[in-house]
């Protein structure tokens, strides 16, 4: 009996015991978010008042480092969302009363605005970080949690643990990339190339530089590109940026120019060719372009992107000014050389080409400014999200282009005002 009584006194310390770890784990939760906005607000008053400079450092990197021990990429991920807080007045006081914590306020600022914060904080509630982290993937600042999800804006992290001897060599690498592209690459987009230098093949001109199957549906035109096994969700860009150029599994023939889906198939210089499922065939691979045009073509550009400033000739591609869906052709006149970036930044919506090959070309930021002036982020960025939806939906990429120039952008315009008057010009262009 009296060990009965015992055991069940035991059964109670246990339970008292779980239930103060349980309290005191919540509390201090609740107090690191809180510890964590007042952290990220004195850290954005410190670099902005250039405190590491007053300190003697060499940077402000490495006055947090010394301070908290932090690299240079959480300290600038914990600016990054300060400065977002301070237009999130709503999400900073959720952090600050420890309701949501830094994880999720980290990934609900890459994508909410002050109009959009009370949506994105209702779809976050009761969420962990990786739910949150799927819910915000696919879009940018400005979305909504039930728009379109793009592929294009979802992003993945590499991380790998190395010998100091592979490091060494992978950062010569990188930098030789860097270097041999002639111009300032993001980490996106120098990966892109160091794995096309990796996945090299045929050397001809005339044909892709390297093979890989990119999985395309005829009727949402949705695309799917294969990796070491695994099926991985690509953008629209990508599957656009292959019907320009790419090698084709079966009937190679040209589109009509109502047709909505190109042909490419299995292997491209770009992203990925595109695999047409009841289209495939037992034929050999052939090329979208003729390799006799395609070498002539890179032989007038010189082998380099026509950007003007751009000097990248490393795998680069060859678009199609009209879209081969609309009746573009592969004619000299309507193909040029670009590189992988500006290739993807065209079929994105964020840059336009106006003229042709030999009576001149012009290239034109989304907001409509002169390549290479100091365009309006939010206006660039506004109208490439209207292109992208307009393309979404079913137009053509020329026509979307074409209705969106029309419409005059004044400061107090949104994304939904903007496509109601694109559709609107659309509707009067087709009557």
């Amino acid at each position: 009996m009296a060990q009965a009584i015992a055991a069940g006194f035991e059964g109670i310390r246990d339970d008292v015991s779980w239930r103060r770890a349980h309290e005191e784990l919540v509390r201090l939760a609740t107090k690191r978010a809180g510890l964590d906005f007042e952290e990220g607000r004195w850290l954005l008053r410190a670099f902005r008042a250039g405190a590491h400079v007053e300190c003697g450092m060499g940077s402000f990197n490495e006055y947090v480092e010394r301070l908290f021990g932090y690299g240079p990429r959480l300290t600038q991920e914990k600016l990054r969302v300060a400065e977002a807080l301070e237009g999130l007045r709503e999400t900073a006081r959720e952090l600050q009363s420890g309701r949501i914590s830094f994880s999720v306020t980290r990934e609900l600022t890459r994508v909410a605005i002050a109009s959009t914060e009370r949506e994105w904080l209702a779809a976050a509630k009761n969420r962990t970080v990786r739910e949150v982290e799927r819910l915000v993937s696919g879009h940018g600042p400005g979305s909504r949690p039930d728009d379109f999800a793009d592929a294009g804006a979802k992003r993945h992290v590499l991380r790998f643990e190395v010998s100091g001897e592979t490091l060494a060599t992978f950062r010569e690498a990188m930098a030789m990339i860097r270097r041999d592209a002639g111009a300032a690459l993001d980490d996106d987009a120098a990966l892109l190339l160091f794995s096309r230098h990796v996945l090299e093949g045929p050397q001809d001109d005339g044909r892709s530089s390297y093979q890989v199957a990119l999985t395309v549906c005829e009727r949402c035109r949705h695309g799917t590109q294969q990796g070491r096994g695994e099926l991985v969700e690509v953008s629209s860009s990508a599957v656009e940026m292959a019907e320009c150029d790419g090698q084709c599994i079966g009937p190679l023939d040209e589109p009509a120019a109502d047709a909505h889906v190109g042909v490419h198939v299995g292997t491209t210089n770009g992203p990925g060719g595109a695999d047409f499922g009841s289209r495939l065939s037992l034929t050999r691979a052939k090329q979208s372009i003729p390799p006799a045009i395609r070498r002539q073509v890179l032989r007038r550009d010189g082998g380099c992107c026509r950007v003007p400033g751009c000097r990248n000739a490393t795998f680069v591609d060859v678009h199609h000014l009209r879209p081969r869906f609309e009746g573009g052709t592969n004619e000299t006149e309507n193909l040029v050389t670009l590189c992988g970036a500006h290739h993807r930044a065209i079929h994105e919506g964020r840059l336009a080409s106006e003229g042709t090959p030999s009576l001149g070309l012009a290239f034109r930021h989304a907001d409509g400014t002169k390549y290479g002036d100091t365009p309006s982020p939010a206006s660039a960025d506004l109208r490439a999200k209207a292109f992208q939806a307009l393309t979404h939906m079913g137009f053509r990429a020329s026509e979307a282009k074409r209705a969106l120039a029309r419409v005059p952008l004044d400061p107090e315009v949104t994304l939904k005002s903007l496509l109601g008057q694109t559709l609107r010009e659309l509707a009067l262009a087709r009557q």
